[in-house]
């Protein structure tokens, strides 16, 4: 399938590693011109742009879309939300404090950051958002923090996906399952506890491997494109069989 993002603006957060820093690389490989958005500097070959900002900040949502018109990277085409963890918050009886931190970067973020890209996708009747949820949000895969916080995602997208499709503007949420990349959670995983891989693998992947982070952006690019027009508030799990459900939304 050819996808062809030239003259797009494509904003994405969470692109210094993973899933985001593939995204970013394959939506220049076909057109695009990225902004990335991290707390750390990230350089890609291309047609790139780099905003640092902390998202845990209370006004870095309104630093990103003054930096975003002052440097004439306005309008924003397409919206991919992939920033987002765990924080390696474990601990079902933390503080509030902490569950208003794993709140912050999976939820209310992209809620800040919508209502702005998402008013002017609608004036100009068009606009494409893929929320980068998780298996976790269906199933209980993970913290009981995290889990809660992508499962409101995954509700926000079915409903404003909803509120946006008259506009002509498509939301979707991808869950990925457990997926590897350079120095993420799997790939340390698989230097200090092999044996806990391999059980993990044969017994809760079906497909018995990770996805890696190129089979996630192919889909979210698919959901980015004019193929996707009739997926109005779609959630769709990535996960190579983790999931044990027969529904995805």
């Amino acid at each position: 399938m050819n996808f062809n993002f030239k003259n797009k603006n494509v904003l994405i957060t969470g692109t210094s590693q993973g899933i985001g820093y593939q995204l970013a690389k394959d939506f220049i490989d076909d057109g695009a011109r990225v902004i990335g958005v991290s707390r750390k500097k990230t350089i890609i070959k291309g047609d790139y742009y780099h905003i640092v900002e902390d998202l845990f900040k209370l006004n870095s949502v309104k630093n990103i879309i003054t930096k975003l018109k002052n440097k004439k990277l306005w309008p924003i085409d397409i919206l991919v939300h992939n920033a987002g963890g765990t924080l390696d918050i474990t601990d079902p009886f933390c503080s509030q404090k902490d569950w208003k931190k794993v709140f912050r970067i999976n939820f209310e973020v992209i809620v800040e950051l919508d209502s702005f890209i998402s008013k002017s996708m609608i004036k100009r009747k068009k606009g494409r958002i893929v929320y980068v949820s998780s298996i976790s949000a269906m199933e209980n895969h993970g913290p009981v923090t995290y889990c809660s916080a992508k499962a409101a995602l995954a509700a926000y997208t079915r409903s404003f996906g909803g509120i946006l499709a008259p506009h002509g503007i498509v939301a979707s949420c991808v869950l990925p399952g457990a997926v590897i990349a350079p120095n993420n959670y799997w790939d340390k995983k698989i230097k200090s506890d092999p044996k806990h891989v391999k059980k993990y693998l044969t017994e809760r992947q079906r497909i018995g491997r990770f996805g890696n982070t190129k089979e996630i952006s192919n889909f979210i690019k698919f959901l980015s494109s004019e193929y996707a027009s009739f997926n109005t508030g779609s959630i769709i799990p990535i996960d190579g069989g983790q999931g044990r459900g027969y529904f995805g939304q």
